[in-house]
């Protein structure tokens, strides 16, 4: 039994930093899956149709290509995670606004400090914000798919290839 918090492996972690950081200076964003619990198995980079520095929206035909991606893994969406560019790792008002749901984690990586991005999970119900443990662990990893490939032009996300050609 895990506790309180999400949890991921420590490559995923990683990877959602390097996508904060790869599309610096514009927002980045994507979904968090995995099982019940917060337990994270897997990041998928969205495209952030915003483009923006200050904002992000996900290209809703991509988040139904994921969500059912998701759904033949056996995976549920556990958390959104987006960057801030210039503020802190806390939700804005309209993070706030657009929240969707309180059982899901608001993961946002602050690159306010490229150098030492800042990663925090929040739990966020009407206007109640609530700051939950982070937690990446290297025994966590998940066996590697072979054969990744581009999905997007635009963004960096990535899928193996039998998951590209069931899209």
């Amino acid at each position: 039994m895990v506790g309180p918090g999400i949890h991921m492996p420590r490559s995923v972690y990683d990877q959602v930093i390097a996508h904060g950081l790869s599309r610096y200076p514009k927002e980045a964003c994507g979904y968090l899956a995995g099982r019940a619990g917060g337990v994270v198995q897997q990041a998928y980079p969205m495209t952030n149709v915003e483009d923006s520095p200050i904002g992000y929206a996900m290209d809703p035909k991509e988040q139904l290509q994921v969500e059912k991606l998701m759904r033949q893994r056996g995976q549920r969406m556990v958390g959104i995670y987006h960057s801030h560019t210039a503020s802190d790792a806390y939700p804005s008002s309209v993070d706030v606004r657009l929240a969707i749901s309180p059982d899901l984690s608001y993961v946002l990586v602050s690159l306010k400090d490229r150098a030492r991005p800042a990663v925090r999970s929040f739990r966020i119900d009407g206007a109640e914000i609530t700051e939950e443990p982070v937690a990446a662990a290297v025994e966590d990893e998940p066996e590697a798919e072979p054969g990744i490939v581009r999905a997007s032009k635009t963004e960096d996300n990535y899928y193996s290839q039998a998951d590209a050609t069931r899209l």
